[in-house]
């Protein structure tokens, strides 16, 4: 009984822990992470950096996957993102979702 609780505690924390690992692997099979880290400025923002600018915001998920899909200008500087036509629609909201939580 012990040993079936101490399983079923084990597959909670790996479950919980799923989504931000997907989220950052699914950046780095998207090439985000040819631009972004998650702590530094590369050519972009860190997205720790990202994450604090829209905490908060109750649209930033959906601001931050169009971003991701069209990309922009202006917001973090002169260098351009460009739009990411590789990345759908849900990919991007997940993407936003994850950057969101980047401490």
């Amino acid at each position: 009984m012990k040993t079936l609780l101490a399983l079923t505690a084990v597959a909670g924390l790996f479950a919980a822990a799923t989504p931000a690992f997907a989220s950052a692997e699914l950046a780095k099979a998207k090439n985000c992470m040819a631009c972004h880290a998650t702590d530094k400025k590369l050519v972009g923002p860190a997205y720790k950096d990202v994450a604090a600018k829209y905490a908060g915001q109750k649209d930033a998920v959906d601001k931050l996957a169009q971003k991701i899909i069209k990309g922009g200008s202006g917001v973090w500087g002169p260098v351009p993102m460009p739009p990411n036509a590789n990345v759908s629609e849900a990919e991007a909201k997940t993407l936003a979702a994850w950057v969101l939580t980047v401490k």
